[in-house]
């Protein structure tokens, strides 16, 4: 099937439109492409106010329309994964092609689709409601599937020195995992990776005596670190987890003991753990097995959790009532920028397309998904942003 129109609806192929758009410019991180610009046009043609943000090689803005009541903020990024070998690709990755019900291209889950179901929303709910009872905001960036470092972090900087706060943001990271709506993620678990050197003297292998193999000292460590249970999770969050990486070690050649075995893992934590306490907790392990080595740390992200209450409730019933699924709140996955968006106070959900795809060959998202995702966004805006009689 070479053509196929968006399911018929509000907006007609509107959304379908504005994501084919966006996949036709290379917007590999952190590169915009001119993403931005088509986002930009549409919002300030709504009357937004736009103001651009660019830090480090990184295209970002920030988009505010209405005054006074509570904000509603939708969260983005434009940049888009590497797409590997194109010749891979049953069509080129960055030339929309529809095939079977299926855009395919690199970016159409994640996430371009959202952003151009985001920006049809506003149009439509503008279109009925000229004057929200409150702000409409977008947050958007280039830099979230790279460093993450110039990118929602710098607007939410920039948000704060202004003193310009949030009420509830949408992210719209592809959440679902087998149908559009079937899950809406309410926080992200903190990701804390370690990397240690263990610190040995090289020697020849046949005088183990003059030399100290870090491999083997190392291993009891390893043994312990794999089998070391730091909590059961909680209502919200599963047991906080670690996984090694990758272990480095040895001269290049079998007849020499290492001088140093370096080990980097990673710790996804709930909020039963502190960033503070897991690096205290390590510290300790590796005194215990008497280790000469050295701890480095970096941090992605503290988690983060939006309680059940008013949005959640909101964006269930919306979901329910345009899709017909009783969605399930979920924190598992990888990290996303609301980590860097919740500490303003706000609540915050992610609230996307399918993943089966995201990262992919092939990515994809179902062409009649486009249309019901601007609907249930649609229906959130007016959930939250139009006044009671």
């Amino acid at each position: 099937m070479a053509n196929q129109s968006e399911a018929p609806g509000r907006g007609g192929n509107s959304v379908l439109d504005l994501t084919q758009a966006l996949i036709r410019r290379p917007s590999v991180t952190p590169e915009d492409a001119g993403c931005q610009a088509l986002l930009i046009e549409r919002l300030e043609r709504l009357g937004f106010a736009v103001t651009t943000l660019d830090a480090g090689g990184v295209r970002n803005f920030y988009a505010e329309l209405g005054s006074g009541g509570p904000c509603l903020a939708f969260a983005g990024h434009t940049d888009v994964v590497p797409p590997g070998e194109p010749s891979a690709w049953r069509s080129p990755p960055f030339e929309p092609v529809i095939r079977d019900g299926l855009l395919f291209g690199r970016g159409a889950a994640d996430m371009k689709a959202s952003l151009a179901a985001m920006i049809v929303a506003t149009e439509r709910f503008l279109a009925r409601q000229p004057t929200p009872a409150g702000r409409i905001a977008f947050l958007v960036t280039s830099d979230e599937e790279g460093e993450a470092r110039h990118g929602t972090r710098h607007i939410v900087e920039h948000l704060r020195s202004r003193g310009i706060g949030l009420d509830y943001c949408i992210v719209g990271e592809p959440s679902s995992s087998e149908a559009l709506g079937d899950t809406l993620r309410n926080g992200r678990r903190g990701s804390l990776t370690g990397t240690l050197s263990v610190h040995g003297i090289q020697g020849h292998v046949a005088y183990p005596d003059a030399a100290r193999n870090p491999i083997h000292e190392a291993a009891p460590f390893l043994k312990a670190l794999c089998e070391e249970a730091f909590d059961q999770g909680n209502a919200h969050y599963p047991p906080t987890s670690l996984q090694v990486a990758n272990i480095r070690a040895g001269a290049g050649a079998v007849n020499v003991i290492p001088g140093e075995l370096v080990m980097d893992f990673n710790i996804r934590y709930s909020t039963e753990q502190t960033t503070d306490g897991l690096k205290d907790r390590m510290a300790g392990l590796v005194k215990q097995h008497g280790l000469d080595a050295t701890l480095r740390w970096h941090l992605s992200g503290e988690p983060f959790l939006t309680e059940p209450g008013h949005l959640t409730s909101c964006v269930r019933k919306a979901v329910f009532d345009e899709l017909g699924l009783d969605c399930a709140l979920s924190t598992s996955g990888g990290t996303s920028d609301g980590r860097f968006i919740a500490p303003l106070g706000c609540e915050l959900v992610e609230l996307g397309p399918v993943n089966a795809t995201i990262h992919k060959i092939d990515e994809c998202v179902a062409v009649a998904d486009l249309d019901r995702l601007a609907r249930v966004y649609e229906r959130i805006l007016a959930d939250l942003l139009t006044a009671s009689e």
